[in-house]
């Protein structure tokens, strides 16, 4: 069913976008919400995980301590910042591509599939809903900008088509080795320290970027409120 939850919130965020076509002001209280609800639920429940079982947990070969934790949280953000050089913001809902040519962004596509790659891998040795959750309210948004703007753009459809089925499939690839191979699973403390560091400046990000201009809105702050509360509980 996790295979199944990961899929669907990219195709249906698709088929979302070629029903009805949403707004930019809808857009943007999708990722409010969406931000909220990572960085809640990245707080409220991962770190402090992370934290208490890396700590106590001495019985792990890889077991690494709390100040070790937040160098890998560190590492995850510096990983992201350089995922982020190649897909133009892709993963805060926003795609920063202004190119006249129709050449479509191989760089994006590497890079978002990485990023999917990655965030799929904790769910291959812990059963976490937490990190499910997260991934899947993350990923709505990011199907729904990315599809939104290859439609603006007048990309190749069948490009199109491929670049959102390998999208939807690399979370769940990444989860899938995960429980096959020992490695992840060997060092799968450092891995959802990483994961984590990955989640934060996401989040944070998109929150940030939800303001234009720093004026304050009752709408998105609304959608903040309610990500967080539905995180939280």
């Amino acid at each position: 069913m996790i295979y199944v939850y990961l899929i669907v919130s990219v195709l249906a965020s698709v088929l979302f976008v070629s029903i009805s076509q949403p707004n930019k002001k809808f857009i943007q209280l999708l990722l409010s919400f969406s931000g909220a609800y990572l960085l809640s639920m990245t707080i409220s429940h991962l770190l402090p995980e992370a934290f208490g079982i890396l700590d106590h947990n001495h019985e792990h070969s890889n077991t690494i301590d709390s100040k070790m934790v937040g160098v890998f949280i560190l590492i995850g953000i510096i990983i992201q910042l350089v995922l982020e050089s190649f897909s133009k913001g892709a993963e805060h809902g926003h795609v920063h591509i202004h190119d006249s040519k129709k050449q479509f962004p191989w760089m994006l596509f590497i890079s978002l599939c990485i990023h999917a790659f990655s965030e799929g891998i904790p769910l291959g040795y812990a059963n976490n809903q937490s990190f499910l959750w997260a991934i899947v309210i993350h990923k709505v948004p990011v199907g729904i900008v990315l599809t939104s703007f290859f439609l603006k753009h007048e990309y190749d459809l069948k490009k199109v088509v491929f670049f959102m089925t390998t999208f939807a499939l690399m979370s769940p690839l990444g989860s899938f080795l995960a429980s096959k191979i020992y490695f992840f699973q060997d060092y799968q403390h450092q891995i959802t320290a990483l994961i984590i560091g990955i989640f934060l400046h996401i989040s944070t990000v998109i929150l940030f970027e939800s303001s234009e201009n720093h004026k304050f809105s009752y709408p998105k702050f609304i959608a903040i409120l309610l990500g967080m509360a539905i995180a939280l509980f």
